[in-house]
């Protein structure tokens, strides 16, 4: 799922995580892995935003951060893909109207 800058501007004032930006080099080897996504890293690995199954309230639209990666206790840590792993997190992106 792709987010907008406000969109990822919230769920950055909901999740301590990084945005991977949407010029870095590794963008193009991520979105041929995973598809086409707005990346977060935080300090477990990487993630995705996908719409939740059901939001908290009628009124709000909500996505589940999903795990793609952990990082790895080499030196320097690198991410390990795995199967993508739903978490508890739960972004709210912004109010239906």
């Amino acid at each position: 799922m792709q987010l907008t800058s406000a969109q990822v501007e919230r769920t950055l004032s909901q999740y301590e995580a990084e945005a991977i930006p949407s010029n870095h080099p590794a963008l193009p080897q991520l979105t041929q892995l995973f598809g086409d996504h707005t990346f977060f890293l935080d300090r477990k690995g990487l993630n995705i935003l996908e719409p939740a199954e059901t939001a908290a309230t009628a009124d709000v639209r909500a996505c589940k951060v999903v795990s793609l990666a952990d990082w790895n206790d080499a030196n320097p840590p690198s991410l390990e893909p795995h199967a993508p792993t739903m978490t508890d997190v739960v972004v709210k992106l912004e109010p239906m109207h």
